[in-house]
């Protein structure tokens, strides 16, 4: 047997609990009434007292009476008359309230069904409507799917702060799910990275040294050394992009310590300043305080930023690093900012720029943002870019003050 829906067994049952008590009392009631008026209406006692009242005037004229004496017994005798006719009509019309009252009470019973059914069937889709969209949402939460947007449906206020409720934890859910992913992703990249890495360092040493001995053994020969020095730029080309490979396959290691962004930042622009492109710092706060990380990881990363930024200005471009304090979702930070006066990013590409192995440059390994990011976020801090086309590029690094657990982090790995 097919089970009864939600709002089917809802409404019979507040159909049930309202019609069957109200039912009792209007049929109680016109019991009540059936058997009370005969009683109130004194019918049975005026009968009575008519029979008696015959049986006493019989008596009295049958023993003789005076003319008063018979003027009173005919009074009297008209009396109970009237009385006995007054009796009779409220007998008559309590038959026929009876009957009304029986009346009144079926359709008191008919009316209070239909209102109570109404009635019922309105709280029942109050009920049942959100809650049917509710186990639909969990459903949907459940399979990591997005929960339907639009108009709430009808239901009592407190449905509507469940919906709330539940659309935050359903993006609590799915923001757990794409960290979890990417945490996965990364991983697996970094592991490529290691492997990579490993394999590009073993043949290079011996490269390295048999390029060194053929330079030594082809002196004066310059068709020889010519090959040379090709077979040199490609090893150290080969050699920079294991580097890469192997910083980027491995989290920030060692001691956290207090770094100063702000000496940081002047070192990083001093070194990549050049002919044609300037790089400035920007200092907003005069005491900005130190922030707690790896100081190597955290010189890598911005340098990484700072390069990009020299490479995209030009010959004749500009690139300022701002450093300041900042307040972001509550956490004390300090705030890094790479702007450049390049030619931009377009739009489709600006949100692949962090993922590892993407690349606009010939020869690049498409890792110097990826280890950006993972940099920042083996801190707990936050990276962000923005780019105008024709304008440049902005590059934004936050690092909390305290490193939220990074010590802790470390010694479980």
């Amino acid at each position: 047997m097919k089970r009864l829906s939600f709002r089917a067994r809802v409404l019979i049952s507040l159909v049930l609990f309202a019609l069957i008590p109200s039912s009792f009392l209007l049929l109680g009631g016109a019991e009540l009434v059936r058997n009370a008026l005969p009683v109130l209406s004194g019918r049975a006692p005026w009968e009575h007292a008519a029979n008696t009242g015959r049986r006493a005037i019989a008596a009295a004229r049958a023993a003789g009476l005076t003319p008063g004496q018979e003027a009173a017994v005919a009074e009297h005798e008209q009396v109970l008359a009237n009385s006995l006719e007054q009796a009779s009509r409220v007998g008559y019309l309590i038959s026929r309230i009876v009957v009304i009252a029986a009346a009144v009470a079926a359709i008191g019973i008919a009316l209070l069904a239909l209102i109570a059914s109404r009635t019922a069937g309105h709280l029942s889709r109050q009920l049942s409507r959100p809650l049917s969209e509710v186990v639909e949402w969990t459903e949907l939460i459940a399979r990591g799917r997005p929960l339907p947007e639009g108009p709430p449906r009808r239901g009592a206020p407190e449905f509507e702060t469940l919906r709330r409720r539940m659309r935050k934890m359903a993006s609590a859910l799915a923001a757990a799910r794409e960290r979890e992913l990417e945490a996965e992703r990364l991983e697996a990249f970094r592991e490529t990275a290691r492997r990579v890495a490993h394999e590009l360092k073993n043949p290079l040493t011996p490269i390295r040294l048999a390029v060194t001995s053929l330079r030594r053994a082809s002196a004066g020969d310059t068709r020889l050394t010519e090959y040379i020095e090709v077979l040199e730029t490609e090893s150290r080309r080969l050699e920079l992009m294991a580097r890469s490979f192997a910083q980027f396959g491995t989290l920030p290691e060692g001691t956290a310590a207090e770094v100063d962004l702000v000496e940081l930042a002047r070192a990083v622009a001093h070194s990549l300043s050049g002919e044609g492109v300037t790089v400035d710092v920007e200092v907003w706060d005069e005491n900005v305080p130190l922030v707690r990380g790896y100081h190597d990881a955290l010189s890598r990363a911005l340098t990484n930023i700072v390069i990009n930024a020299v490479e995209a200005s030009g010959e004749t471009g500009l690139v300022v690093i701002s450093v300041a304090r900042r307040m972001i979702d509550g956490r004390p930070m300090v705030e890094l900012r790479v702007r450049d006066t390049g030619a931009g990013i377009p739009p489709e590409r600006l949100a692949t720029i962090w993922q590892p192995y993407v690349t606009s440059k010939p020869g690049g390994t498409g890792l110097g943002l990826a280890i950006v990011r993972q940099t920042v976020l083996a801190h707990h801090g936050l990276v962000d870019a923005s780019s105008t086309k024709g304008e440049g590029t902005e590059i934004v690094m936050a690092l909390p003050l305290d490193g939220s657990g990074m010590e802790t982090e470390t010694e479980e790995e």
